[in-house]
């Protein structure tokens, strides 16, 4: 018997599969923030966008679909390298390791098993609306331009964030998440052999100000709400 690990299964594939399945999910959370803010733009704006994703069910359907995969994917290559990590890892180096590891990196187990979390628990609030079926009761919206009536999701938004402990556990996993992607788009580059020495620092920086980019977008949402802006 071949004591060898399969080629398939071996921690370089599953360091491409980690950063193949975070470029899908760093992918998607820019996507996902960029359609929140159109709360901005008003109850018609946001209640149209919604109404667009959910009218093609196999593009929506297939979507979630890749999603799923790319999620269980990272999750599940992210706990096994971790164990191997932890089993080929000399006890003599570890807190040099800890001490040269940035405040991400350190952080990337915790930080994921609470996004995570937090996944789960947003897919129940909002989408399958199971923690909070009041929201199956909003009054339908109608569009101005198709006057067709729609569900008013700009007004769950805003009853959603008005509970202040949700915008709080918002805003505390979008930090979180601003952690995680720092150090995991870092990482895609470095996976893909694109972080060299000279390249390192503009990679780096690109990656803090996605990071960065992706948490204000995110949270300009429940603190507006918060602060009566969006009402």
């Amino acid at each position: 018997m071949n004591p060898n690990p399969s080629p398939f299964f071996n921690s370089i594939t599953k360091k491409y599969l980690m950063a193949a399945s975070g470029f899908v999910l760093a992918g998607f959370v820019m996507v996902h923030m960029l359609g929140n803010l159109q709360v901005f733009l008003g109850q018609d704006a946001l209640n149209a966008y919604a109404y667009k994703l959910q009218s093609i069910p196999a593009v929506l359907w297939g979507f979630r679909l890749v999603l799923l995969v790319a999620t269980v994917t990272h999750v599940l290559t992210a706990i096994s390298l971790v164990r191997e990590n932890r089993a080929a890892r000399p006890t003599s180096n570890g807190h040099e390791k800890f001490v040269q590891a940035s405040t991400g990196s350190r952080t990337m187990g915790l930080s994921g098993s609470i996004l995570f979390a937090f996944i789960v628990f947003h897919v129940l609030h909002y989408t399958v609306r199971l923690t909070h079926p009041e929201y199956n009761q909003i009054e339908h919206y109608v569009l101005a331009e198709s006057q067709k009536h729609v569900h008013d999701v700009y007004t769950m938004i805003i009853m959603g964030f008005e509970v202040k402990w949700i915008s709080a556990l918002y805003i505390i996993s979008m930090a979180l998440l601003c952690l995680h992607l720092t150090h995991g788009v870092s990482s895609i580059f470095q996976t893909l052999g694109l972080r060299n020495s000279s390249w390192k620092p503009r990679l780096d920086a690109l990656a803090t100000s996605y990071g960065w980019i992706v948490f204000v977008g995110f949270v300009s949402v429940p603190i507006s709400v918060l602060a009566g802006v969006v009402k």
